[in-house]
């Protein structure tokens, strides 16, 4: 095999962002699409150019010329789709979170094993060109020991509906974002278990349009003494804002991500894309450049495509993916109750949605 051939479940925003970043993969390229929304996905494969469209994602299962399937699809249907692929015998790259419950993460792994085909975690961060070069700092001994990180994602709110719903998505602002900065933090310190986490969460802008939370921070220590300090925001105007803080004994790094390359832009309508992602644009805001090269996005997928071709295990797997939602169901349970929550850790109810701990406290 010297090209690997991709379907794609779903047409929304992420799987716009996944059909771009193989526009820079040639070792990829784009068999098939799927939404159950007819226009949609006839559109989304007219924009694309993806020769076969479908509505039904078992009719992308059973094609033959379909070697690894690209899942962005609300939360809720992770578990569905990813075990079918399994039993068909393709490979997954599956978008954050892994799932929305635990009893879905775990299944979906072991049906990836069972079956014998990779599960690969799409936490794109880890491939974001400007926090690699940071984790590089880090490796080369630049700041000395890490004793500390920072990480933050905020705009104003979701791009699509179901984000809202707290029984589709499994929560608000740290099941959206915190699944970013809590793997990013645990890659950044080598994956060691976690140690004890504490979280506050707030619902301040969208109390009429959710449940969930919509600002929170996250305190995560690791064993062998690093901590990780985590803010994840729906309720920041002005546009989106990712940044991270490394802090070592002989250094400190600051890396924003996205104002680095960014245009100061004032509209009083508000505009297209961004309107999309991140909900009110007017004002000022900073219009995002090549907003999927700095997030890493086909540097993530070129890796997932390079590990199916030389058989060689991802950076990011549907482990790490389970890790950190376990991390996400201490994180709600620490905000619901107030105190701190120590490891070893099992949630109580890993059948319901994460959030739950914080709103039924």
């Amino acid at each position: 095999m010297d090209q690997v051939r991709v379907g794609i479940i779903g047409s929304a925003f992420s799987s716009n962002i996944h059909a771009e970043a193989f526009q820079e993969v040639p070792e990829a390229v784009l068999a098939a699409a799927c939404s159950p929304n007819k226009k949609h996905v006839e559109e989304f494969a007219s924009r694309w150019k993806i020769p076969i469209f479908v509505t039904d994602y078992r009719k992308v299962l059973d094609r033959k010329d379909v070697d690894v399937v690209v899942v962005g699809i609300p939360n809720d249907m992770h578990r569905e789709v990813v075990v079918a692929a399994a039993k068909a015998g393709k490979d997954v790259i599956i978008e954050k979170p892994l799932a929305h419950t635990l009893e879905d993460a775990d299944a979906m792994v072991a049906a990836c094993k069972k079956h014998k085909v990779k599960l690969m975690y799409a936490e794109t961060i880890c491939f974001s060109p400007k926090y690699v070069r940071a984790k590089k700092l880090v490796d080369e001994g630049a700041v000395g020991k890490l004793y500390m990180v920072k990480q933050g994602e905020k705009h104003s709110g979701p791009h699509s509906d179901w984000f809202y719903d707290v029984q589709q998505s499994g929560g608000g602002s740290i099941m959206d974002m915190g699944c970013h900065g809590i793997e990013w933090a645990r890659w950044m310190y080598g994956k060691p278990r976690p140690k004890s986490v504490v979280a506050h969460c707030q619902r301040v802008l969208h109390t009429g349009r959710t449940r969930g939370e919509d600002n929170s921070v996250v305190i995560l220590e690791f064993e062998g003494g690093g901590i990780a300090v985590i803010e994840d925001s729906w309720a920041k105007h002005g546009g989106m804002d990712d940044r991270i803080e490394l802090h070592g004994t002989d250094g400190v790094v600051y890396c924003d991500l996205l104002h680095g390359s960014s245009m100061e832009t004032y509209s009083q309508k508000g505009y297209g894309y961004a309107v999309e992602k991140a909900g009110e644009t007017r004002g000022w805001t900073f219009t995002v450049f090549e907003e999927a090269h700095l997030y890493g996005f086909p540097h993530e997928m070129r890796h997932f495509i390079q590990c199916i071709l030389n058989d060689e295990p991802p950076q990011e797997t549907g482990e790490d993916g389970r890790a950190t939602l376990e991390i996400i169901y201490a994180a709600y349970e620490s905000a619901g109750t107030g105190r701190k929550v120590t490891w070893p850790y099992k949630p109580k109810k890993p059948g319901e949605v994460p959030v739950n701990a914080w709103l039924k406290a």
